[in-house]
């Protein structure tokens, strides 16, 4: 018999308002790491009134486990560096970090290194629910 992991809910109004009270860093540009990062990104784009784009990576599957040894680009990210704001006006925006792997992968395929980082939860330079350890039931899943 498989137990199920304990999840936290959240609903997007908690979401919302914790948005609303994040002290983000001037951003010019939002980068959405997408699948699970198109909604936080979208969220953080909206509430700083800035540009956002996409890029699509893969590394878990639906129960987070890994789907393979290293994250995977699955749609080309062809904008050129000169036409992105300087990095340190980027905000790089994932659901959830749990090794850094995602975020590494995506830096290094985008030579975004000097980028920050902002997560719903885990690790990185900006993270929106320090405090929840466990699982998360988002509200946009």
């Amino acid at each position: 018999m498989i137990v199920p992991k304990e999840k936290h809910k959240l609903s997007l109004k908690d979401v919302s308002s914790a948005l609303k009270q994040f002290v983000f860093p001037e951003t010019k540009l939002v980068i959405g790491i997408g699948s699970g990062g198109i909604v936080p990104a979208s969220l953080v784009a909206h509430q700083l009134g800035c540009d956002m784009k996409i890029i699509h990576v893969n590394y878990r599957k639906p129960d987070n486990n890994p789907a393979y040894e290293s994250p995977k680009l699955l749609v080309q990210f062809d904008i050129p560096l000169t036409q992105l704001p300087t990095q340190d006006k980027i905000l790089i925006v994932d659901d959830v970090a749990v090794s850094g792997k995602t975020i590494d992968f995506v830096k290094k395929k985008t030579g975004l290194n000097k980028a920050k980082v902002f997560v719903m939860k885990g690790k990185a330079d900006y993270v929106l629910f320090p405090d929840i350890k466990t699982c998360v039931d988002w509200p946009w899943k």
